[in-house]
């Protein structure tokens, strides 16, 4: 079996200090995913390969949202997430966000969990 969760956010407050922690420890560099001229949102990704096993995602700083608490997003992976998105309130979740586009990356949901964790849903379709 696969595993489901194919990609993450970690919300940070710091950019500049988180982004240089991970590129340290990680002995990597992250590249920058966000638009330079939209300071509202700022996201640099973790590097990737579609085509490899494993997990990707980026740090992210976004006006409003503080880091610490529930500022992991973890997004499972799935072939329409509005096949999710209709599994979600019977289980006793609420949907934070119903299914949206994100441009040529696909499409998402966000939903709160039953224990009140926000997670994430990704499709292509």
């Amino acid at each position: 079996m696969l595993n489901p969760v194919c990609w993450f956010e970690m919300y940070v407050d710091d950019m500049d200090s988180a982004k240089k922690f991970y590129e340290t420890v990680l002995n990597i560099q992250l590249s920058q995913l966000s638009n330079p001229a939209d300071t509202s949102m700022i996201m640099w990704s973790f590097p990737s390969d579609m085509n490899q096993y494993g997990t990707s995602g980026a740090l992210v700083k976004v006006d409003g949202i503080s880091a610490g608490g529930n500022s992991t997003l973890i997004y499972f992976s799935s072939e329409d997430c509005a096949i999710e998105q209709s599994r979600i309130e019977a289980a006793g979740g609420t949907i934070h966000q119903a299914k949206m586009s994100i441009g040529e990356f696909g499409q998402i949901v966000l939903a709160v969990d039953t224990e009140g964790n926000l997670f994430g849903v990704h499709s292509m379709k």
